[in-house]
């Protein structure tokens, strides 16, 4: 009887993924107030985006970034704005297509978020304002959201088009 332990075939169709590095891509902060911004009574309202971007670097190693942007708004007015770029290398090996979205829009966005959100925060401090914290994210929630919301939008375009026979 084989033992599938010592199946050289088996362990090549096995997948992998592994971090490399986390490192601050590009960093921006704005307060376009200037000393105006401290004159005002401190309730913002809190904008947040987000977006992730991968890049392949090499064969299995890809840089994946987490692209957030976090602004405080006053009366319509932008008291400060932060923009950071979290990225990481990571290597991905012999996995699905859909296993590897699922990983570069659920995995690696949750690694990188805590290093992005302490740079925000940090920003926020140092241009001395509250310290903001930023609440936790669900990746899945998100990655599930938009592949419905896609599935949604495919149907949709299926059902516009004609049949032709």
């Amino acid at each position: 009887m084989a033992d599938d332990n010592n199946n050289p075939q088996g362990e090549a169709a096995q997948g992998q993924f592994s971090l490399q590095r986390i490192y601050l891509k590009d960093l921006s902060f704005e307060s376009p107030l200037g000393v105006e911004a401290f004159k005002q009574a401190w309730q913002p309202k809190i904008n947040q985006d987000l977006n992730t971007i991968v890049n392949k670097v090499e064969d299995d190693l890809y840089e994946v970034i987490l692209k957030m942007t976090v602004s405080a708004v006053i009366e319509d007015k932008t008291v400060f704005l932060v923009e950071v770029q979290q990225a990481g290398l990571f290597v991905v090996r012999q996995l699905e297509p859909r296993q590897m979205a699922q990983i570069f829009n659920t995995v690696c966005p949750q690694i990188l978020f805590p290093y992005a959100r302490e740079v925000i925060d940090s920003c926020a401090v140092k241009g001395t304002f509250p310290a903001l914290a930023i609440p936790p994210i669900n990746f899945d929630a998100l990655f599930l959201r938009a592949m419905q919301q896609a599935q949604a939008a495919q149907a949709e375009k299926d059902a516009a088009q004609p049949v032709t026979n």
